[in-house]
């Protein structure tokens, strides 16, 4: 349970939004959005407070677009906001925490009259909404995930939005509304929900059982985001190789015992869908998981060059005692023949993976496999933390938990050893040439001009390319440039006149 309180004693706005750091996993990096004011002038002024991962962005972006479009003004600025939303994350002990920190900052200011409404929605408030609305009852409202469809008609029972839709065109009301600080980076969330059943995860409690998206509507989605300006595309989902699985699940069942089931579509037909009717000129695959990584796909990848050399594949440790224990669908030779056939095909392919440390059990020998693995496939990305235990999960009624120091210890041990990794993984690059895609300009005054990635590096959870001297394109441009020197996780590069 979530301990109410102690995070009633935490302080008020501004929340402070920690740095990413190279070893912190996609699915909890924070995430600092900047809402440009967007909608009606005259129409209520609308905050919005998104926390969590990436999926919890597109979520945000989507509920933006359909308050715009009831005439709202939404933007991130919390002083004076008619209506307060804050869109919470619930997949780790940590995250809950920092949820439950903003609602009553939240609530503080809403005390104080410097905000009106009270929302609170998304993965917290559906696995906790009972609970929160008894020990919260300043907020004036808790939308669980599978409730969102309601919002916007609470807000207009509630006089807060207009009864009728704004006087736009429908075909001209976004499906979303860009909200990071770099709008040239955006995500395409291609399924919902999870149908694996690890034993420390409880994203099934809060987003169900896999659904996956029409084909149909990723497209018409990703043209829009690319007219929009949306150079590189991450997609994302709980796990990205399982998509369509539902579809080919519905159809077999549809034939019956003796019927043919229709062809339905995976992984590779939206990927060519996608390279077929837009031109975004980097795609990039987040969540695959090892199993499910086939032939085809790696084959789409190496003879496709807007699909970058560049996989997300979380393995989440490397020992077979522990993968079983935590119920993951593969096991180390898996990983092994996996990454040997990806990395034989794709040239430059550059690996991601996301690992726990301290799992409930895990003894030294175990730890020491993944060590081993580790540096073996020498992952050039990774994401670690340590295990957080989960209500109703099974990892929470077993045995063996470490203590919070030993967790930390390991960590440790693990990010020394890939620091290692990654920097010479970096050295590598020194006098090679890449295309780097410009996030944002720095003052000329200081040594670097811009700053960047390369296709090897994805936003706020890989390091940056810093580019010196002048001559950088403008925020969202390509520009060719040169690796000159390396740290730990960033690169150093001057562009090639």
């Amino acid at each position: 349970m979530i301990d109410y309180a102690r995070t009633r004693s935490l302080p008020v706005f501004p929340v402070s939004v920690q740095p990413v750091r190279p070893d912190v996993s996609p699915e909890v990096s924070p995430v600092e959005h900047h809402i440009r004011p967007v909608g009606s002038s005259d129409g209520p002024k609308i905050g919005l407070i998104t926390l969590g991962c990436d999926k919890n962005t597109v979520d945000s972006e989507r509920m933006m677009a359909a308050l715009v479009g009831h005439g709202a003004r939404v933007s991130s600025e919390i002083e004076g906001a008619d209506l307060l939303i804050v869109n919470t994350c619930g997949f780790i002990e940590a995250a809950k925490e920092e949820s439950i920190e903003v609602i009553l900052e939240a609530c503080a200011l809403k005390e104080q009259g410097r905000v009106g409404t009270l929302v609170a929605v998304g993965c917290l408030v559906q696995r906790y909404k009972r609970e929160l609305a008894v020990e919260i009852p300043e907020v004036d409202l808790f939308l669980g995930l599978a409730e969102m469809d309601g919002l916007i008609p609470e807000l207009r029972s509630r006089g807060v939005l207009q009864s009728q839709l704004a006087s736009v065109p429908n075909m001209e009301l976004p499906l979303r509304i860009l909200s990071t600080d770099t709008p040239h980076t955006s995500h395409l969330k291609i399924s919902e929900g999870c149908d694996h059943t690890c034993a420390f995860c409880a994203i099934p409690h809060m987003r169900g059982l896999h659904r996956s998206a029409p084909i149909q509507e990723l497209v018409r989605e990703a043209q829009e985001l690319e007219l929009r300006g949306v150079r590189e595309l991450n997609i994302i989902s709980q796990d990205t190789t399982w998509y369509g699985q539902d579809f080919r699940r519905s159809a077999v069942q549809a034939a019956g015992p003796r019927g043919t089931p229709e062809i339905t579509p995976l992984l590779p037909d939206l990927l060519q869908a996608l390279l077929q009717r837009t031109d975004v000129p980097w795609l990039r695959l987040f969540y695959l998981y090892p199993s499910g990584i086939t032939q085809e796909l790696v084959a789409l990848l190496e003879s496709e060059p807007r699909l970058l050399p560049y996989l997300d594949v979380p393995i989440q440790h490397g020992s077979d005692s522990m993968l079983k224990r935590m119920r993951r669908p593969e096991r180390q030779s898996t990983i092994q023949e996996k990454v040997s056939w990806m990395r034989s095909a794709i040239p430059d392919l550059v690996l991601r993976t996301t690992v726990i440390v301290g799992f409930p059990g895990e003894i030294e020998t175990e730890f020491q496999e993944m060590l081993d693995l580790l540096a073996e496939i020498r992952f050039e990305r990774v994401g670690a933390f340590p295990y957080s235990l989960e209500e109703g999960t099974p990892a929470a009624e077993m045995g063996g938990h470490l203590s919070e120091q030993e967790k930390r210890d390991r960590l440790e041990t693990l990010m020394d050893l890939q620091r290692e990794i990654s920097f010479e993984h970096n050295e590598d690059l020194v006098g090679h040439r890449e295309t780097l895609l410009v996030d944002r300009l720095i003052d000329t005054e200081r040594e670097h001009s811009a700053e960047g990635r390369i296709r090897g590096q994805a936003a706020e959870i890989d390091g940056l390319t810093h580019v010196r001297g002048g001559g950088t394109p403008d925020p969202g441009d390509f520009a060719e440039v040169e690796i000159v020197d390396t740290l730990d996780y960033d690169l150093i590069a001057q562009v090639v006149s």
